[in-house]
C-alpha cells in the first residue's frame, strides 16, 4: 500500500473530453530544494504543477487529483499528441537537475516512483511506450529527468519500455550535415517510435536534438547528438520490441 500525502495545488484544469490517459510523464523539479520545487508547484503565479511529487526520502505528495489535467508538460509532442498534460499523469521527482547540481536519485525516491508508477498503470491504460521523460515530449526545451534516471530499474518493476543498450563501438555513424537514405531511415524510426520529427532526408538541428533525447532516456552513457551504430542499433531492437506486442 502506497502511503501519499496531499498539498493540493490551484494549478489545474479539466481534462480534454475523449482523451483517455494513456501516458506517465516523469521529470525532474530542477530547483536548489524539494522545498522550492513544492512552493514553485503551489504557486498560482508559476502555472504549473504535477500529479505528484516525490521526495529523495521517497515520500510522495499528489498535488492534483488524477482526474483533473496537471499544468506540467508545457508544450510538447508524441506520436501526433501535442495536449499531452490531457492524456498524461505527471511525476515530479525532487531533484536539483544539471542546472542546480544534478544528482542520482536516492534508492528511496526510485522505488516510490516505481510503486507509484505501477499503481497508476493500474487504474490507467499506459502503454511502456507511452511512459516517457519530459525530455522525450519536448527535446528542445527539456533535458529531464536525465541521464541518471534508472529507466532499466522501472521496466524490470514492469513499467515502461526498456532494451540494453548495444555497447559502443566503432563504426559507421551518422551526425549533423548528412543527408540520403540512412538518415531518412533514421528520422522515420524515431518518428514511428514517437518523437516530434518532420520527413527528410537531412542530419538537421532538429535530429541532433532528439537523437540526443533518444540516447538521454535509452543510451544515456555517451549523449552527443550523433547516430552511431549503438544508437541506431538501440532504436532498432525498441522497434522489434513494439512489433513483437
Amino acid at each position: 500500500m502506497i502511503r501519499i500525502g496531499e498539498h493540493p495545488s490551484p494549478n489545474f484544469g479539466e481534462r480534454a473530453p475523449g482523451k483517455p490517459v494513456d501516458m506517465i510523464v516523469l521529470h525532474y523539479t530542477g530547483l536548489p530544494s524539494a522545498a522550492a520545487a513544492l512552493n514553485w508547484l503551489s504557486d498560482p503565479r508559476s502555472e504549473v504543477s504535477s500529479h505528484y511529487l516525490v521526495f529523495e526520502d521517497g515520500g510522495i505528495l499528489r498535488l492534483v487529483d488524477e482526474g483533473h489535467r496537471a499544468w506540467h508538460a508545457g508544450k510538447s509532442f508524441w506520436a501526433g499528441e501535442i495536449d499531452i498534460n490531457s492524456r498524461s499523469i505527471g511525476i515530479e521527482i525532487a531533484n536539483p537537475g544539471h542546472e542546480y547540481g544534478y544528482r542520482a536519485f536516492p534508492e528511496p525516491q526510485i522505488a516510490a516512483v516505481v510503486a507509484l508508477c505501477r499503481d497508476i498503470v493500474v487504474r490507467h491504460p499506459v502503454p511502456p511506450e507511452r511512459v516517457l521523460a519530459h525530455s522525450d515530449v519536448a527535446p528542445f526545451r527539456k533535458d529531464d529527468p536525465g541521464e541518471l534516471f534508472p529507466w532499466d530499474l522501472l521496466h524490470s518493476a514492469g513499467v515502461g519500455n526498456w532494451v540494453p543498450p548495444e555497447p559502443i563501438t566503432k563504426g559507421p555513424f551518422l551526425q549533423l550535415g548528412e543527408r540520403g537514405r540512412p538518415v531518412e531511415a533514421l528520422r522515420n524510426a524515431l518518428r514511428a517510435y514517437g518523437y516530434d520529427l518532420a520527413e527528410g532526408d537531412e542530419f538537421d538541428a532538429a535530429l541532433v536534438t532528439i537523437v540526443r533525447a533518444f540516447q538521454r532516456h535509452f543510451r544515456p552513457v555517451l549523449i552527443d547528438g550523433v547516430a552511431d551504430a549503438s544508437t541506431v542499433a538501440t532504436l532498432e531492437r525498441l522497434a522489434v520490441q513494439l512489433r513483437r506486442k
